[in-house]
């Protein structure tokens, strides 16, 4: 048993590095496709034609474009990251600390929604075709067709502006607790909840049907155990299983789906980071911070299959062979 999980582990770990590897090259020749001159940006529409050959030749990139591919792929390897065109400093002294806001404000918005979401889909399946069920699914069907923008704007008019009751932006002062931290991204989480909360809860219910009309619940059932037993110990864990995929699919997108909210509220993370770096034709930031966001994106999704094999030996031995 150990040893064919041992090999399903190795199978997954080869495939996200095939995956990242490919990425890696879709993003560096997107970077390069994408419309502008690094040195001119840099310089401005009037700097003379020849100090913007001089400056993209000593950005180097009027190199070939494997050339730029190999320096750039063999820099990360190693642990440089490469250099900012607009900052002229190291992309990690800015990407990291970007990351490791973004993930304080995913953090916020996923604590929120995995339970609220997983209650939300199970209260619906136990009251399959009632009018509770009708209107969860409504309700999060309807949320998750509404932007982020409209939905941020909404609520910064409502609880920012109007009732005063939470702050403009999300970035909380220098040297704030936690709650207080706490305090300043629950507005811009919300967005991300509303969002999330149908797709999550769709999963969630689904599972929970399936689970109860399953062999084994009727079986639970019959012999006498309380309704409540049976939901705990059997429906629950076998429901769940497949909330746990769409949970971390959805994981990539609270860290890759966050320019929006973070432009609205005002938050330097990883997605306002990226923005200015398009924005700015700084494709060593843009490239950078794309495949970072992809790594966060691979990360989660190994974690969840992996999960997914651990809770389902059926499912385990099946891979593993």
């Amino acid at each position: 048993m150990g040893g064919q999980v041992t090999l399903y582990l190795l199978k997954r770990l080869g495939l996200a590095l095939l995956t990242l590897i490919l990425l890696s090259l879709i993003i560096f020749l997107a970077g390069q496709v994408l419309p502008g001159d690094p040195g001119r940006a840099i310089l401005g529409p009037f700097a003379a034609k020849s100090a913007v050959s001089s400056l993209d030749h000593t950005l180097g990139v009027d190199r070939p474009v494997l050339e730029q591919y190999w320096t750039w792929i063999t820099g990360i390897v190693r642990g440089d990251l490469g250099t900012s065109y607009q900052y002229r400093a190291p992309v990690s002294s800015f990407l990291f600390p970007a990351i490791g806001r973004s993930l304080k404000l995913a953090l916020v918005a996923f604590v929120i929604v995995v339970p609220l979401s997983i209650v939300g889909g199970v209260v619906a399946a136990l009251n399959r075709g009632r009018a509770l069920d009708r209107v969860i699914s409504v309700t999060g069907l309807s949320l998750s067709t509404v932007p982020e923008f409209v939905s941020g704007v909404v609520l910064i008019v409502v609880f920012a502006i109007g009732l005063k009751a939470l702050p403009v932006t999300a970035s909380a002062p220098a040297g704030s607790s936690i709650p207080t931290e706490i305090r300043y991204l629950i507005l811009p989480a919300i967005p991300l909840v509303l969002i999330l909360f149908g797709y999550i809860a769709r999963m969630a219910r689904a599972g929970t049907i399936e689970a109860l009309d399953s062999d084994y619940a009727r079986t639970a059932t019959l012999k006498g155990l309380p309704r409540s037993v049976v939901i705990r110990r059997h429906v629950l864990r076998n429901s769940l299983l497949p909330t746990i995929t769409v949970i971390a699919t959805q994981t990539g997108y609270l860290i890759g789906g966050l320019v929006v909210v973070e432009t609205l509220f005002n938050y330097p993370g990883i997605g306002r980071l990226i923005f200015t770096a398009a924005t700015d034709k700084d494709f060593p930031m843009l490239e950078a911070g794309v495949l970072a966001i992809g790594v966060v994106y691979l990360l989660a999704t190994l974690v969840a299959d992996v999960l997914y094999t651990v809770l389902n030996p059926r499912i385990r031995l099946q891979r593993a062979e």
